[in-house]
């Protein structure tokens, strides 16, 4: 009984943020969808509060799982590289969980029925745009939620802006003040780069042009680096992952899980509540 307890109150009064390109059931089983179902789930389980934002991917079956509009919460635009692009949410409950799962949502960039690659593997071109507008709509409706995460847990290098974006562009938004940022890092799945002007468009939102020498070639490893870059905890998600950006981060001197960690119980939790400064 009180081991029982313990586990309960070990996350009590905790704030998850959990911000995905994939998650399951709405996508199909990838390692990053299934982790980015059960580490929120977990969370639950030791008494935290999560939240879990994902885009609206056309592919997803919006009357089998159950998605309706927030309208509360659409209505805004995002400025995308000089233009205004409208943000539709809506939200859906994992059944059977005590989650529910926000959609960002735009008919421009997620209408098509495709994640991140055409029918033919090649990376979409506007990409860069995508994951802008994805990293501003999660903000702006956890702040419309008025929801203060302690930690803020991404997966996917589809998330890498957002700790360069919370520690520039919002960094002086008192919602996330006191935020750390937990990065999974998972395998390769595209070659070349994003755009060859992902860093003209970032550079519009007023992002120091220190901050902005990473992703002059926005590739997979750039995207990497980025993320440990302005990350406050890393998770090596992948048994396949370069020995450069390994040592990257050994250097960063930030906390972070390997591959072989993740594996055994609780992991996440005790990354949270003991690695975190």
């Amino acid at each position: 009984m009180q081991t029982s307890l313990w586990k309960n109150r070990i996350m009590k009064d905790k704030n998850v943020l959990i911000i995905s390109s994939e998650v399951v059931p709405y996508l199909p089983q990838t390692e990053q969808a299934i982790n980015s179902f059960e580490i929120p789930k977990n969370i639950n389980d030791h008494g935290g509060q999560t939240r879990i934002f994902m885009p609206r991917y056309g592919m997803i079956n919006e009357r089998r799982h159950q998605l309706h509009e927030v309208i509360r919460l659409s209505g805004m635009n995002m400025i995308v590289n000089d233009l205004d692009v409208p943000l539709v949410i809506k939200v859906a409950s994992i059944p059977k969980e005590r989650m529910q799962v926000y959609f960002i949502d735009n008919d421009e960039y997620f209408k098509r029925r495709a994640l991140l690659h055409d029918a033919d593997g090649k990376i979409f071109s506007d990409n860069d745009e995508r994951m802008i507008f994805f990293t501003k709509g999660v903000v702006e409706t956890v702040k419309k939620l008025n929801w203060s995460p302690d930690i803020i847990h991404l997966h996917g290098w589809f998330t890498s802006l957002f700790p360069l974006y919370l520690k520039t562009f919002y960094k002086d938004e008192p919602l996330f003040a006191d935020s750390q940022v937990v990065s999974s890092i998972y395998a390769q799945d595209f070659e070349g780069v994003l755009s060859s002007d992902m860093k003209d468009k970032v550079a519009f939102d007023q992002v120091e042009e220190d901050h902005l020498k990473t992703i002059e070639t926005a590739d997979y490893h750039h995207l990497t680096k980025l993320t440990v870059e302005h990350s406050d905890g890393l998770i090596i998600a992948t048994e396949d992952f370069p020995a450069d950006l390994k040592s990257l981060i050994d250097k960063s001197n930030k906390p972070y899980l390997a591959y072989e960690q993740i594996k055994e119980p609780n992991a996440y939790i005790d990354f949270y509540t003991n690695k975190l400064s």
